[in-house]
């Protein structure tokens, strides 16, 4: 009997993988395989990584014991999409197409679809992705810019932050449905999110946009210094992209983005890391509050997550900043593969509905 999901999770410098069981309700394994940079740069580009990445994956899952006979459905992240409802939907050429050719943007998630397409068609059996990256759940005036012809993207870690936001309901013993949180990840990128009764209705665009900076984005600087910077003669369209997104934040004013080492750096009384990792603070809190603005204030909870969560002294500045608001909830560390195991479960057992993907 098929009673398996396999569940594939690519990230810029890591692949995540697991089983989940749906006999079990709940993921049996996972893990997680870093990729140094220079593993990667030997490749053309992201889409050339899908064949390395994809054999990682099921090497690992048949050497743990998983048979691939007992797969009876392949779940991606979502990858940068063209805007749709959350939830879940199947894989299709249209999809594939859209994220091949990095129609609506570059990011590793992009590979999630496409790896799980590929080992779903070998195994016979269907793909799927579920919330993915970007999504269409803005209230209206979320989606205004300032000028017109232009407007505001939903580019966030929604899988993770849903997650944990219904867990968050679950704690405080209110229907997801029925809540106001601001929901905060902190990893490589960084989203800060106000989800009303589960929806995100207005969330910093987390890739490319607008909030904190993060250990490599610059999230919002002001527009003349990247006008400058664009007719400066210095970069390419694309050698600015790169820069803006792998090479700003905290690794360009500590030399590293790796927050465990920053962490380190900081209890030892280094003056950059406390400083620099104060701004960071500052910054997280101040969307906060822009955030609380959404909800005229009247916020149920505060939720942080993603592995930078994990950093104590972190926590404890934008605690201070923002208590004022509403409880703050920790959850370190990241939930998206159970949410994807979980979302395609549910749709298998048509608890919720499997949405088609045209363009």
């Amino acid at each position: 009997m098929r009673d398996l999901i396999l569940i594939v999770n690519p990230g810029s410098t890591s692949t995540k993988f697991g089983v989940y069981s749906m006999g079990k309700s709940t993921c049996v394994f996972e893990k997680e395989i870093d990729h140094p940079k220079e593993e990667l740069e030997k490749f053309d580009g992201l889409i050339a990584q899908k064949s390395f990445r994809k054999d990682l994956v099921l090497e690992s899952v048949k050497k743990n014991g998983y048979a691939l006979d007992d797969v009876a459905a392949v779940v991606g992240r979502g990858g940068l999409l063209n805007p749709k409802e959350g939830g879940v939907y199947r894989v299709s050429e249209a999809m594939l197409n859209d994220l091949s050719s990095f129609k609506y943007g570059v990011h590793a998630s992009n590979l999630g679809a496409i790896i799980a397409n590929e080992i779903a068609l070998e195994l016979k059996v269907d793909s799927f992705i579920a919330d993915p990256v970007t999504v269409k759940e803005f209230e209206p005036y979320a989606y205004v810019t300032g000028l017109k012809g232009t407007v505001r993207k939903c580019r966030a870690h929604v899988l993770n932050l849903r997650q944990v936001g219904r867990m968050l309901a679950e704690k405080i013993g209110k229907p997801f449905t029925a809540t106001a949180f601001i929901g905060v990840h902190l990893g490589g990128g960084l989203t800060v999110a106000a989800l009303r009764n589960g929806r995100f209705i207005d969330v910093n665009n987390a890739l490319l946009g607008e909030g904190p900076f993060s250990p490599e984005r610059t999230g919002t600087m002001p527009s003349e210094d990247i006008i400058d910077m664009s007719f400066s003669g210095q970069y390419t369209k694309e050698e600015l992209k790169k820069l803006l997104t792998k090479k700003a934040g905290l690794i360009s004013y500590l030399g590293t983005s790796d927050f465990r080492e920053i962490q380190k750096r900081y209890e030892a009384g280094d003056e950059d890391a406390k400083f620099y990792t104060g701004a960071f603070a500052y910054r997280i809190a101040k969307t906060i509050g822009e955030m609380a603005t959404v909800f005229s204030g009247k916020v149920d909870g505060i939720y942080i997550t993603g592995g930078i969560a994990r950093a104590k002294f972190l926590m404890d500045m934008i605690t201070e900043r923002v208590s004022f608001i509403a409880p703050v909830h920790l959850f370190p560390g990241q939930y998206e593969m159970t949410a994807l195991g979980r979302n395609v479960h549910m749709a298998l057992k048509k608890e919720i509905p499997i949405n088609e993907y045209d363009g």
